[in-house]
Protein backbone atom coordinates (compact mmCIF):
# COMPACT_ATOMS: atom_id res chain seq x y z
CA UNK A 1 0.00 0.00 0.00
CA UNK A 2 1.34 3.70 -1.01
CA UNK A 3 0.84 6.28 1.81
CA UNK A 4 0.26 9.33 0.31
CA UNK A 5 -0.02 13.25 1.95
CA UNK A 6 -1.46 16.20 -0.02
CA UNK A 7 -0.31 20.04 0.72
CA UNK A 8 -2.27 21.97 -1.31
CA UNK A 9 -3.36 25.52 -0.19
CA UNK A 10 -6.66 25.33 -2.69
CA UNK A 11 -9.43 23.15 -1.53
CA UNK A 12 -10.72 22.02 -5.12
CA UNK A 13 -7.58 20.68 -5.78
CA UNK A 14 -6.88 18.64 -2.76
CA UNK A 15 -10.41 16.98 -2.55
CA UNK A 16 -10.05 16.60 -6.48
CA UNK A 17 -6.55 14.92 -5.94
CA UNK A 18 -8.29 12.51 -3.06
CA UNK A 19 -11.13 11.68 -4.92
CA UNK A 20 -9.01 10.37 -7.64
CA UNK A 21 -6.78 8.41 -5.46
CA UNK A 22 -9.01 6.85 -3.44
CA UNK A 23 -10.51 4.71 -6.49
CA UNK A 24 -7.21 2.69 -6.05
CA UNK A 25 -6.58 0.01 -4.06
CA UNK A 26 -3.20 0.35 -3.73
CA UNK A 27 -2.85 4.09 -2.69
CA UNK A 28 -3.88 5.38 0.61
CA UNK A 29 -4.25 9.28 1.69
CA UNK A 30 -3.47 9.26 4.69
CA UNK A 31 -3.40 12.99 5.34
CA UNK A 32 -4.08 16.40 4.10
CA UNK A 33 -2.72 20.19 5.16
CA UNK A 34 -3.25 23.20 3.81
CA UNK A 35 -0.20 24.94 4.55
CA UNK A 36 3.57 23.87 5.46
CA UNK A 37 3.00 24.76 8.58
CA UNK A 38 0.15 21.88 8.88
CA UNK A 39 2.00 19.69 6.73
CA UNK A 40 5.51 19.33 8.89
CA UNK A 41 3.97 17.72 12.02
CA UNK A 42 1.96 15.40 9.83
CA UNK A 43 5.16 14.22 7.76
CA UNK A 44 7.13 13.43 11.51
CA UNK A 45 3.78 10.92 12.54
CA UNK A 46 2.42 10.08 9.45
CA UNK A 47 5.74 9.09 7.76
CA UNK A 48 4.46 9.14 4.03
CA UNK A 49 5.82 7.58 0.96
CA UNK A 50 4.70 9.88 -1.12
CA UNK A 51 4.45 13.79 -0.60
CA UNK A 52 1.99 15.53 -3.20
CA UNK A 53 2.98 19.45 -2.50
CA UNK A 54 1.46 22.70 -4.63
CA UNK A 55 4.45 24.33 -5.49
CA UNK A 56 3.38 27.28 -4.10
CA UNK A 57 2.08 26.79 -0.87
CA UNK A 58 0.49 29.89 1.49
CA UNK A 59 2.88 29.97 3.47
CA UNK A 60 6.28 28.67 1.45
CA UNK A 61 7.24 26.65 -1.11
CA UNK A 62 6.28 23.27 -2.28
CA UNK A 63 10.15 22.72 -3.13
CA UNK A 64 10.91 24.41 0.42
CA UNK A 65 8.91 21.95 2.11
CA UNK A 66 10.48 18.87 0.36
CA UNK A 67 13.61 19.55 1.39
CA UNK A 68 12.46 19.90 4.91
CA UNK A 69 10.50 16.59 4.45
CA UNK A 70 13.52 14.94 2.84
CA UNK A 71 15.36 15.75 6.30
CA UNK A 72 12.82 14.33 8.15
CA UNK A 73 12.52 11.12 6.36
CA UNK A 74 14.76 10.66 3.60
CA UNK A 75 13.33 7.94 1.20
CA UNK A 76 10.12 9.78 1.22
CA UNK A 77 9.25 10.39 -2.52
CA UNK A 78 8.08 15.04 -3.32
CA UNK A 79 6.38 15.23 -5.83
CA UNK A 80 5.60 18.93 -7.21
CA UNK A 81 2.50 20.03 -8.17
CA UNK A 82 2.74 22.96 -10.50
CA UNK A 83 0.03 25.40 -12.19
CA UNK A 84 2.50 25.69 -15.50
CA UNK A 85 6.30 24.55 -16.65
CA UNK A 86 8.27 26.65 -15.01
CA UNK A 87 12.07 25.80 -15.66
CA UNK A 88 13.06 27.83 -11.98
CA UNK A 89 10.82 25.82 -9.82
CA UNK A 90 11.20 22.35 -11.50
CA UNK A 91 15.04 23.54 -10.93
CA UNK A 92 14.69 23.96 -7.78
CA UNK A 93 12.63 21.02 -7.57
CA UNK A 94 15.60 18.76 -8.84
CA UNK A 95 18.58 20.39 -6.76
CA UNK A 96 16.25 20.09 -3.47
CA UNK A 97 15.69 16.07 -4.65
CA UNK A 98 11.83 16.01 -5.38
CA UNK A 99 11.13 13.04 -7.53
CA UNK A 100 8.43 14.58 -9.76
CA UNK A 101 6.97 17.45 -10.98
CA UNK A 102 3.55 17.48 -13.10
CA UNK A 103 1.28 20.23 -13.80
CA UNK A 104 -2.47 20.63 -12.56
CA UNK A 105 -3.72 19.53 -15.54
CA UNK A 106 -2.71 16.40 -15.47
CA UNK A 107 -4.89 13.34 -16.65
CA UNK A 108 -6.20 11.71 -13.98
CA UNK A 109 -4.86 8.59 -14.77
CA UNK A 110 -1.38 10.06 -15.29
CA UNK A 111 -1.54 11.74 -11.57
CA UNK A 112 -2.22 7.83 -10.45
CA UNK A 113 0.82 6.44 -12.88
CA UNK A 114 2.95 9.19 -11.65
CA UNK A 115 2.13 8.22 -8.36
CA UNK A 116 2.57 4.63 -8.31
CA UNK A 117 6.17 5.44 -10.38
CA UNK A 118 7.71 7.89 -7.52
CA UNK A 119 7.14 5.57 -5.05
CA UNK A 120 8.97 2.64 -7.07
CA UNK A 121 12.15 4.56 -6.82
CA UNK A 122 11.66 6.32 -10.31
CA UNK A 123 11.35 10.06 -11.52
CA UNK A 124 8.96 12.15 -13.24
CA UNK A 125 9.68 14.87 -15.53
CA UNK A 126 8.88 16.14 -18.77
CA UNK A 127 12.01 14.62 -20.62
CA UNK A 128 12.58 17.73 -22.58
CA UNK A 129 12.15 20.19 -19.57
CA UNK A 130 14.32 18.08 -17.10
CA UNK A 131 17.19 18.16 -19.92
CA UNK A 132 17.46 21.80 -20.01
CA UNK A 133 17.20 21.91 -16.29
CA UNK A 134 19.63 19.11 -15.93
CA UNK A 135 22.08 21.39 -17.65
CA UNK A 136 21.16 24.52 -15.53
CA UNK A 137 21.16 22.35 -12.17
CA UNK A 138 24.69 21.32 -13.81
CA UNK A 139 25.98 24.07 -14.14
CA UNK A 140 25.13 25.58 -11.07
CA UNK A 141 26.65 23.25 -9.03
CA UNK A 142 29.85 23.46 -11.24
CA UNK A 143 29.71 27.32 -9.87
CA UNK A 144 28.74 26.31 -6.68
CA UNK A 145 32.50 24.23 -6.56
CA UNK A 146 34.25 27.15 -8.32
CA UNK A 147 32.59 29.63 -5.28
CA UNK A 148 34.24 26.78 -2.82
CA UNK A 149 37.68 27.15 -4.08
CA UNK A 150 37.58 31.05 -3.66
CA UNK A 151 39.50 32.82 -1.45
CA UNK A 152 36.99 34.74 1.29
CA UNK A 153 38.10 38.06 -0.31
CA UNK A 154 37.42 36.78 -3.53
CA UNK A 155 33.90 35.80 -2.58
CA UNK A 156 33.03 39.06 -0.85
CA UNK A 157 33.91 40.98 -4.14
CA UNK A 158 31.71 38.89 -6.26
CA UNK A 159 29.12 39.52 -4.05
CA UNK A 160 30.04 42.97 -4.48
CA UNK A 161 30.21 42.81 -8.10
CA UNK A 162 26.34 42.14 -8.15
CA UNK A 163 25.74 45.21 -6.90
CA UNK A 164 26.98 46.79 -9.99
CA UNK A 165 29.30 49.21 -7.78
CA UNK A 166 32.82 50.34 -8.94
CA UNK A 167 36.24 49.24 -8.36
CA UNK A 168 36.57 52.33 -6.06
CA UNK A 169 33.30 51.92 -3.63
CA UNK A 170 34.27 48.52 -3.58
CA UNK A 171 37.70 49.29 -1.92
CA UNK A 172 35.91 51.59 0.09
CA UNK A 173 33.52 49.05 1.60
CA UNK A 174 36.46 46.79 2.16
CA UNK A 175 39.24 48.86 3.17
CA UNK A 176 41.44 48.08 0.66
CA UNK A 177 43.38 49.51 -2.17
CA UNK A 178 41.73 50.03 -5.61
CA UNK A 179 44.45 48.08 -7.16
CA UNK A 180 44.40 45.36 -5.08
CA UNK A 181 40.14 45.26 -5.66
CA UNK A 182 41.30 45.54 -9.27
CA UNK A 183 43.73 42.36 -9.35
CA UNK A 184 41.39 39.91 -7.43
CA UNK A 185 38.86 40.93 -9.78
CA UNK A 186 41.34 39.91 -12.63
CA UNK A 187 41.64 36.69 -10.76
CA UNK A 188 38.35 36.10 -9.86
CA UNK A 189 37.12 36.49 -13.54
CA UNK A 190 39.69 33.75 -14.52
CA UNK A 191 38.52 30.98 -11.75
CA UNK A 192 35.14 31.69 -13.01
CA UNK A 193 35.77 30.72 -16.30
CA UNK A 194 34.18 34.51 -17.65
CA UNK A 195 35.87 37.35 -19.36
CA UNK A 196 33.49 40.21 -17.82
CA UNK A 197 32.37 41.50 -14.70
CA UNK A 198 28.90 41.78 -15.81
CA UNK A 199 29.10 38.41 -16.50
CA UNK A 200 30.29 37.60 -13.02
CA UNK A 201 27.80 39.71 -11.46
CA UNK A 202 25.42 37.91 -12.95
CA UNK A 203 26.39 34.57 -11.24
CA UNK A 204 26.91 36.33 -8.32
CA UNK A 205 23.41 37.35 -8.43
CA UNK A 206 22.34 33.51 -8.67
CA UNK A 207 24.34 32.12 -5.96
CA UNK A 208 22.89 34.65 -3.68
CA UNK A 209 19.50 33.70 -4.78
CA UNK A 210 20.81 29.81 -3.78
CA UNK A 211 22.32 31.10 -0.54
CA UNK A 212 25.63 30.12 -1.63
CA UNK A 213 27.36 33.28 -0.68
CA UNK A 214 26.44 35.46 2.13
CA UNK A 215 24.41 38.78 1.53
CA UNK A 216 27.14 41.75 1.98
CA UNK A 217 27.18 44.08 4.72
CA UNK A 218 25.29 47.36 4.52
CA UNK A 219 27.20 50.12 2.83
CA UNK A 220 28.90 51.67 6.06
CA UNK A 221 29.51 48.59 8.25
CA UNK A 222 33.06 48.50 6.59
CA UNK A 223 33.25 51.79 5.01
CA UNK A 224 37.08 53.51 5.17
CA UNK A 225 36.69 55.98 8.21
CA UNK A 226 36.82 59.64 7.11
CA UNK A 227 40.05 61.53 8.15
CA UNK A 228 39.35 63.73 10.89
CA UNK A 229 41.34 67.62 11.69
CA UNK A 230 43.12 66.00 14.61
CA UNK A 231 46.62 64.13 14.58
CA UNK A 232 47.33 61.50 11.49
CA UNK A 233 43.72 62.37 10.98
CA UNK A 234 42.23 61.63 13.70
CA UNK A 235 39.85 62.99 15.92
CA UNK A 236 40.83 66.49 18.12
CA UNK A 237 42.04 65.63 21.70
CA UNK A 238 39.64 67.23 24.10
CA UNK A 239 40.92 70.21 25.99
CA UNK A 240 41.19 70.25 29.89
CA UNK A 241 37.97 71.07 31.81
CA UNK A 242 36.63 74.45 31.97
CA UNK A 243 39.18 75.60 29.11
CA UNK A 244 38.54 76.51 25.37
CA UNK A 245 40.98 76.17 23.02
CA UNK A 246 42.54 79.36 23.24
CA UNK A 247 43.05 79.07 26.57
CA UNK A 248 45.17 76.13 26.07
CA UNK A 249 48.33 75.54 28.26
CA UNK A 250 51.50 76.95 26.48
CA UNK A 251 49.53 78.99 24.05
CA UNK A 252 49.99 82.99 23.86
CA UNK A 253 46.58 85.34 24.69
Amino acid sequence: MISVLLADGHDVVRVGVRTVLRRESDIEVVGEARTAAEARPLIATLRPDVLILDAHLPDSSGVALCREALAMKSDIRCLILATDADDEVMSQAIMAGAAGYVLKQIEATSLVSGVRLVASGHTLFDPEAAAKVVHNVEERRRMHEVVAELTPQQRRILVLLAEGISNREIADRLVLAEKTVKNHITGLLAKLGVSHRTQAALMASQLLEDGVVPRPAPPGDNARPAKGPGPNGGPVPPHPRGQSPSHAPGRSR
